[in-house]
Parts: structure tokens; sequence; C-alpha cells
């Protein structure tokens, strides 16, 4: 019981800790020569299809537009175009106002995947950023995406996900993660690849965008690691920030987490080539010690950790250690139930970040049974935002 209970907590603390330790160690022993590369000259930027795809959006289309608008990008070498199958909210009417903005609608709704892949495929430009329509860029995103592309070896940019308001417990956790996130992309590229993108901001290579299969959840995930596959690096630009609202609370929050964990495992298993190192060492490395740690294996691990460590401490009660780390185990749930109590109150994100960090494991749990029952649909299920 002992050495399961050391494994376990390794596992836990690998995950969160050592793993990004050892991507620091190895970019610096191994990393790939990232130099910074200048701005393209106006004349070679690259014509850019910035493609938005929204199902009932319709709060978000005016400030959306005119986010777009004032991004810093050749007006003749950006199209804006955007996506609005299913909406029945009057979304496609409020798009098809603005003369500047191209539009494909189609009234049945098959999901985001089905509108990405319609609408790629008639772009004809030489890039594709995709985007949200509650998401808002700052004004040298697009500048910053392109120039990545001068680069032949590159063939996707993720951007850089920022929330907005912290000030819930939604809000300080969302905000809080997306930061320790940001932080492991820019080692994971250093050391090979960015792994995987987030949806608010990435882009493609119009002729490396493959059709994705049309029940598919995790679209960025799958698009921008079959294009690691390949042989292409997914380049990590945090000078190119989405920004969005967090979730209303973290009970919203959980709506979208358990849809992106039963997503995350489908993920796993269309990308199950990925875990070989002998075909590919560095990617296989991050991969396993990033998303099927992350995803699976950490969360397990949390839950079966409770009753071990209950066991471990009736069995050892002399054993000094383990009553001190048995205290310290109980008091993050008891501030995550903390956080959970005061969720709505203004109160330090030190009751907040436990709350997201049991609550986002909670719902890889979720996401797993979810998964495994066959009931997720590709169509999203909206959460609430602060707005």
């Amino acid at each position: 019981m002992i050495y399961l209970f050391w494994i376990l907590l390794f596992l836990v603390i690998y995950s969160y800790a050592v793993y990004p330790v050892l991507l620091y160690v190895f970019g610096y022993l191994f990393g790939r020569n990232r130099k910074k590369l200048p701005s393209p000259d106006t004349e070679q930027l690259p014509e850019i299809t910035l493609l938005v795809t929204a199902f009932n959006e319709r709060d978000f289309v005016d400030d959306k537009i005119r986010n777009s608008e004032k991004l810093k990008y050749p007006a003749d070498k950006l199209t804006l175009l955007w996506v609005t199958d299913g909406s029945d909210d009057g979304t496609p009417e409020k798009v098809a106002a603005y003369p500047q903005v191209k539009l494909m609608h189609e009234d049945a709704r098959r999901g985001k995947i089905h509108a990405m892949n319609r609408a790629a495929q008639a772009v004809d430009s030489d890039i594709i950023v995709f985007c949200d329509a509650n998401t808002f860029l700052t004004e040298d995103t697009l500048i910053n995406i392109a120039r990545h592309f001068q680069d032949p070896k590159i063939g996707c940019v993720a951007g850089e996900k920022q929330i907005i308001d912290s000030n819930s417990a939604a809000g300080a956790g969302e905000g809080a993660y997306w930061k320790y996130e940001s932080t492991i992309k820019k080692l994971d590229y250093r050391f090979n690849t960015t792994l995987g993108a987030a949806g608010e901001l990435f882009a493609v290579r119009k002729n490396l965008y493959e059709p994705v299969e049309s029940d598919t959840v995790l679209d960025d995930f799958i698009i921008s690691l079959r294009i690691a596959a390949q042989g292409y690096a997914v380049a990590y630009e945090p000078g190119a920030i989405a920004r969005e609202f967090p979730s209303y609370s973290v009970s919203e929050e959980m709506k979208r987490k358990v849809r992106i964990a039963a997503g995350g495992f489908q993920s796993l298993k269309r990308l199950s080539f990925l875990l070989n190192p002998l075909k590919y060492p560095r990617l296989a490395f991050q991969f396993i010690s990033h998303k099927v740690f992350r995803w699976l294996i950490c969360p397990l691990a949390l839950l079966v950790l409770i009753p071990v460590h209950v066991a471990v401490v009736w069995f050892n009660p002399d054993n000094l250690l383990y009553v001190i780390l048995a205290i310290a185990h109980l008091l993050v749930y008891i501030t995550a139930l903390s956080g959970w109590v005061l969720e709505q109150q203004k109160f330090p994100s030190v009751f907040y970040l436990p709350y997201y960090f049991v609550t986002t494991n909670f719902a890889q749990i979720r996401g797993l049974a979810r998964y495994l029952k066959k009931s997720q649909t590709v169509n999203w299920e909206r959460a609430k935002r602060a707005r």
C-alpha cells in the first residue's frame, strides 16, 4: 500500500511539475533553434482568411467584426469569412449586414467541424486562421502569426488564450490555468513543437489542412497534431492573443470541461499512433507526458489516492510524514470546498485555484464515462459566459 501511495503521488507530481522541468532542461540541452523571425514586408505577407465559426452568437457579431477590422493587416490580403450553420437566433442576418464579410450558412446544424471542413474547402488564401466569435484579438495578432510561415517547416501556429475577467472562481481558475498552459506551450515549442492548439485562435497552411472526421470534438487538437505528425512544427506565438470572457461559474465551466474531456479521450484513440517513440521520439514523449498523463493517468491517480492515503495513515498512525501529507491532502479538498461555497464572492484566488483544479480533474472522470458510453455529441453544450 505504501508503494502504491508513492507511485500515485509521483504520477500526479510528474504531470504538473516534473514534466515542465524536464521540458525546460531538454529544451536547453536539445532544443530546436527557434530564432524569432522578423515581421515580413507588406508585399511578402501571405494572404489570410480569418475564419469564424459561429452558432447562435448574435450578441457577439458587432463587437467581433469591429475587432477584426482593427487588426493590423493589409486589407487586400485579409478575408473575413463567417460560417453560421444551424444558427437560428439572427446571427446570419446580422453578419450579412456587413458587406465586407463573406457569409456561409446552412440551416441544418451538423456541428462545428462540419462547418470548418466546408468553409476550409472554399478558402483561396495560403493561410487559414480559425477563431471563435466570442474571442477578441489584439491588433498585431495576424502580423505575429504571419511571420512564422516564412519558415517552410512551420505548418501551424498556436495563439495564446487569455481570460478577460478573473474576479470569479471560474475566471481566477481558468485564468491561472491558461497562464500555466502558456508556459508549457513555450517550453514545448522550444523543445520540439507545441502540443496542440486552442480552438479560440490557431492558423494552418491551407495545403496542409485535411478534413476531419465529422464526429470530432477537439478539432483544434486533432488538426494541429496531425500536421505535427507530418513532420511540420506547430509554432507557439504569445504575441497572437485571443481574449475571451470566462464561464459564469465553475459549474457552467464544468459543462465545457466534461465535453472537452470526452473529446480528449476520442483524440487519444485517434492519435494513438503518436505513442510510438521509435517513429516519433520527441512527439511521443510530449504526447504521453502532457496529454495521456493529464487527461487519463492523473485524474485516476488523484481518485485512487484518496482511499490509499487513508489506508496508509490508518496502518501507520505513528509515521509523522504520512500524517503531515494527509493534513496537506485534506486541506486541498477543504480549500476546494471553500471555493465552491464562496464561488460568487470576491475572495482571494487561494480558494478558487484548488476548486478549479479539483473540478477539472473530476470533469476528466465524467468525460471518460461519457466517452465510454458514447454519449458525447459533436454539438457544443453552451456554457453561460460572465460578460
